[in-house]
């Protein structure tokens, strides 16, 4: 393309600081250097864990900011030393990084990559390094990858090429919600045929976890939320039973204890609540329950006493699914375009980048499931 190996000018908005709305300003995106890929986003999907960082994470090392880490886009230009992708490729950013070298990346135990808190900091969750800058000062990248943008600059290692014809205002809830929910049920808690299972939330995340508990085979899935204008969708996705803690008297768990003889045999939590943790944990069956602690939070503490575990109930965490990110996301979109997943029906909303913050205003009021940007229409 004609601006490879040149400077882009484009809109971007920014979170200047945080607990304080985005703006709309116009960037600099210099070009990708070693290893890098600069990509032209045509698609991205408002998260919670955007929201998380602007409104409850708020580290002082995290702005200013573009966030954004949903999205689809094509490759613009390349790097030295990229291999993997070329001008015009259709492709996809993921936070979580794959390097394929490392030993956690061999692993078949693992999702995590040695690379993937090297590179974008665990405290701040933004990137060590940028390619962007507005008014004189550089801007940071959530997640290593900041999407509510016409351009960005990402690490190859966060970068999935996916199949040439997929839809990229559709795939793009994909790239973090989806693949977290649907994963951690399939690949994290190895939900089982015949069995029953509580999702306690049904953003984004719980309605994915509640398609994987589906997908495979669980009997009876309980959907778990305080809005009850939640289970119609719910519905859709595979949820047989429906349960709003505001009806009852009585503990969650206790009521999920009495409704499974016992208690559910998989929970997935996709709040990121610690009191919801505990919830969750106690509304597993105690002899070989499965609790998943699907949801983001890096502030609070949840408690827990050894007995809770001690007669064979077990407590996992999932990351994005527990999918090798790049590996698993171009599985999913082939997953998708094989119609064997929904991915249509999570989004609600198609909006403008300069709509940013309505977008944000409707998931803070549980009014949307996705909201998809169009920063640069294909």
């Amino acid at each position: 393309m004609d601006t490879a190996g040149k400077v882009i000018k484009c809109k971007a908005a920014v979170a200047w600081e945080p607990n304080k709305p985005m703006v709309i300003e116009e960037i600099e995106v210099a070009p990708p250097q070693a290893n890098e890929v600069r990509v032209k986003i045509v698609a991205t999907s408002v998260c919670h864990s955007d929201l998380y960082h602007l409104y409850e994470g708020m580290h002082k090392d995290g702005f200013p900011v573009v966030l954004g880490h949903e999205a689809a886009g094509i490759v613009e230009s390349v790097g030295p030393g990229v291999t993997e992708f070329t001008p015009g490729d259709k492709v996809m950013p993921v936070f979580l990084a794959q390097c394929r070298d490392c030993h956690l990346c061999k692993s078949p135990k693992t999702n995590q990559c040695m690379k993937a808190w090297t590179e974008v900091s665990k405290d701040s969750l933004t990137g060590v390094d940028s390619r962007l800058s507005c008014k004189g000062k550089k801007i940071l990248l959530f997640a290593g990858t900041g999407t509510f943008s016409e351009y960005t600059v990402i690490k190859q290692n966060r970068v999935a090429k996916i199949h040439p014809d997929a839809p990229l205002d559709k795939v793009c809830p994909l790239s973090c919600g989806i693949c977290t929910g649907y994963g951690s049920a399939v690949n994290v808690a190895k939900v089982e045929e015949g069995s029953s299972c509580a999702v306690f939330g049904l953003g984004a995340v719980g309605l994915a976890a509640v398609m994987g508990c589906k997908a495979a085979g669980a009997k009876r899935i309980i959907a778990v939320d305080t809005n009850p204008e939640k289970f119609d969708k719910a519905k859709i996705f595979g949820a047989t039973d429906f349960v709003n803690p505001k009806d009852h008297s009585k503990p969650i768990h206790e009521v999920l204890v009495e409704m499974t003889n016992g208690g559910v045999d998989f929970s997935l939590e996709c709040v990121g609540s610690p009191a919801v943790v505990e919830s969750a944990l106690h509304s597993t069956i105690p002899a070989w329950g499965v609790c998943v602690i699907v949801g983001f939070n890096q502030v609070q503490k949840f408690s827990a006493l050894p007995t809770d575990f001690t007669t064979g109930r077990s407590m996992k965490g999932a990351l994005f699914g527990g999918f090798k990110s790049k590996d698993g996301l171009t599985e999913m979109v082939q997953r998708y375009m094989d119609k064997k997943i929904m991915v249509d029906e999570f989004i609600t909303h198609n909006m403008g980048l300069d709509q940013i913050m309505e977008a944000v205003d409707l998931m803070k009021a549980a009014k949307c499931v996705r909201a998809v940007l169009t920063p640069s229409p294909q």
